[in-house]
């Protein structure tokens, strides 16, 4: 049986992760967090108190930092120079700052190239914001998740809280609208649905329908 390249974008706390998890699961292929990626670096330079701003310092960052996907257990893990910051990186922190660290051409560069070798063989799912339209432009099946913003925030809140950390529902909807805005407005890899990508809508959705109707998506392609 052939082996497709699934390609999964949308906007922050759309479900893409959880969604595309599952999906690969399923099918028995490799899951990529691409966002995971580029929040790792961010930690990195957060902890090395570089100013987001500072576009030498981060590059010099970014080239003496490795940044590698681990499964473990069944469990996709993120280790930044052997570690393992796997939760370390959903903090509102890093959340607050990782729109500002991908902008960076040169971030995007060293992270598209790696995104492009994991994919090589096929077999996998990646998910981010730009996967279908910059990273794998030729990806099999290419969804692109939405949800309204008031179920976004909801489901951020839920994902904060089982990490142990409490923050205002306004305040989540604030840090999205903001996040879509420079998403979609950057000048490098701007969020944007690829003409030929499926469009999911995930407002009122169960998680298990949304794993199903991709993974239905995916044995249609699998079967031509």
């Amino acid at each position: 049986m052939k082996n497709i390249v699934i390609a999964i974008d949308g906007p922050a706390a759309a479900g893409k992760s959880t969604t595309a998890r599952r999906v690969a699961k399923i099918l028995g292929y490799l899951h990529i967090d691409t966002g995971a990626m580029y929040r790792a670096l961010t930690l990195k330079v957060l902890q090395a108190k570089v100013p987001l701003g500072s576009a030498a310092e981060i590059q010099k960052l970014s080239e003496a930092t490795t940044v590698r996907l681990e499964r473990r257990d069944g469990e996709n893990r993120v280790l930044v120079d052997g570690h393992d910051v796997t939760a370390d990186i959903r903090t509102p922190a890093v959340t607050k700052a990782v729109s500002k660290i991908s902008s960076y051409a040169f971030v995007r560069q060293v992270m598209v190239r790696e995104q492009r070798k994991l994919a090589q063989a096929g077999g996998v799912v990646l998910e981010g914001r730009d996967i279908g339209t910059v990273v794998l432009p030729d990806a099999n099946l290419k969804i692109f998740m939405v949800a309204n913003v008031a179920e976004r925030a909801k489901r951020r809140k839920k994902e904060l809280a089982e990490a142990g950390v409490e923050v205002d529902e306004e305040t989540l909807v604030d840090e999205i609208n903001k996040r879509d805005r420079q998403d979609t407005t950057r000048e490098v890899s701007p969020l944007r649905k690829a003409p030929d990508a499926i469009e999911l809508d995930t407002s009122s959705m169960t998680i298990e329908a949304q794993v199903q109707f991709i993974v239905n998506k995916a044995q249609e392609r699998l079967n031509t």
